[in-house]
């Protein structure tokens, strides 16, 4: 690594490459937990929440949803705020974040059988006991990783802070 832009952007990667590196980390017998969001406007709740997620494991992989699948989620016609370039190196200026990959679905069930995570994690808005996909507290993915013999955790959430309530109080 020439300098730190270079660590930076070395952290945002493709699928194929993050199923390379995982492997690597499993032979090393590293514990690789997986999350995924928009990460919009990043805040504290954001950065508790990773930081919380990756004690969960020894390496910390986010599902970062591209432009175009953050607004098919309906969040506002004005959102995503920061294109998925910009959040992609926000999240990868934080130190408990190892690897960045962009996924274009509506869920990220397709990149959680890709990359088999050890641990699943998702804020406590979900209940990793709910088993009824349709269910809004159901954690997509969760049967894949409790099938190959992983954890879905559920994280605590962080009082008073969300993007939604950034972006509105910005609006006025």
């Amino acid at each position: 690594m020439n300098n730190r832009t270079d660590y930076l952007e070395a952290k945002i990667v493709s699928l194929h490459e993050a199923k390379q590196q995982i492997e690597i980390w499993k032979l090393s017998s590293k514990k690789v937990v997986f999350t995924n969001g928009c990460f919009d406007i990043l805040h504290k709740g954001h950065v508790t929440y990773l930081a919380q997620a990756a004690q969960h494991g020894n390496r910390l992989i986010i599902g970062l949803n591209t432009d175009a699948s953050v607004k098919r989620q309906g969040k506002s016609d004005d959102r995503p705020i920061n294109d998925e370039n910009a959040r992609a190196t926000v999240l990868a200026g934080l130190s408990c974040v190892d690897l960045i990959v962009l996924f274009d679905d509506d869920t990220p069930i397709d990149l959680i059988r890709e990359l088999k995570p050890s641990v699943l994690a998702k804020g406590a808005d979900y209940d990793p006991a709910e088993t009824d996909p349709s269910s809004k507290k159901y954690i997509v993915g969760s049967d894949l990783v409790r099938a190959s013999g992983g954890e879905v955790v559920a994280i605590p959430l962080v009082d008073g802070f969300s993007t939604t309530s950034i972006f509105e109080k910005l609006k006025k």
